[in-house]
């Protein structure tokens, strides 16, 4: 996998050629799923993100968007992927999987830059 900027005016920097982020399999056959046949989503990215909110005062987000110059950009299992570079900050070295348990499914972040979590598990501290 390589991640890269888009490039343009406001490009900047690139992290070390490490890894940045990991998204399991599952998750991308899962955004594969949710893309195929969606005409919607044809030509978006499948954003990830952070924003302020929940009671730990930031949370994770998840949609199908635009890419902007300032995007970090890349392509796993024919899905694109995007992160804006504030939210690359909070995710970097975070693992990104889908899960279906008797609890429920959805995404789930395994962030080790995460301090602590809300007791539902929906919003982070740093």
């Amino acid at each position: 996998m390589s991640i890269q900027p888009n490039t343009g005016s406001n490009a900047f920097e690139a992290p070390e050629t490490k890894q940045f982020m990991t998204i399991t399999d599952a998750a991308i056959r899962k955004v594969a799923g949710f893309a195929e046949g969606n005409d919607e989503f044809q030509g978006k990215a499948f954003r990830v993100f952070v924003e302020g909110g929940g009671c730990s005062g930031f949370r994770y987000a998840f949609v199908f968007d635009d890419k902007n110059e300032q995007d970090w950009v890349w392509s796993q299992g024919g899905v694109e992927i995007a992160i804006d570079p504030i939210s690359m900050q909070y995710l970097k070295g975070a693992t990104v999987d889908f899960v279906d348990d008797l609890r429920g499914s959805g995404f789930v972040v395994n962030n080790p830059n995460a301090s602590g979590s809300c007791g539902c598990g929906s919003s982070f501290t740093v």
